[in-house]
């Protein structure tokens, strides 16, 4: 009985595991341009490198800016798929 319910508490554990890496490892699918610098299909944080940001989201996921480097601080800005704006802002996050 012992044995059962350990091979039974890995099969539970490996099936969270595979539902939860995924959504780890997604990228939109687009282009996120800021000031006027393409980045293809873009995942995680990107330094806008100056406080007023031109951001045009062409992907299918939401960028957030926000006040402060390394994607911390306050979320000053939510750009919507297929948005643009200006943004003030020193990071801007898309997963």
């Amino acid at each position: 009985m012992r044995r059962i319910a350990t091979a039974l508490g890995a099969v539970v554990t490996a099936g969270t595991l595979a539902l939860a890496i995924p959504g780890s490892a997604y990228a939109a699918t687009g282009n996120l341009v800021i000031n006027g610098v393409g980045h293809n299909n873009p995942s995680g944080c990107f330094a806008t490198g100056t406080l007023a940001s031109l951001i045009v989201n062409q992907t299918d996921g939401i960028a957030y800016v926000y006040s402060d480097l390394n994607c911390s601080g306050d979320v000053q800005e939510i750009i919507q798929p297929g948005g643009t704006a200006l943004a003030f802002g020193s990071s801007v996050y898309i997963g």
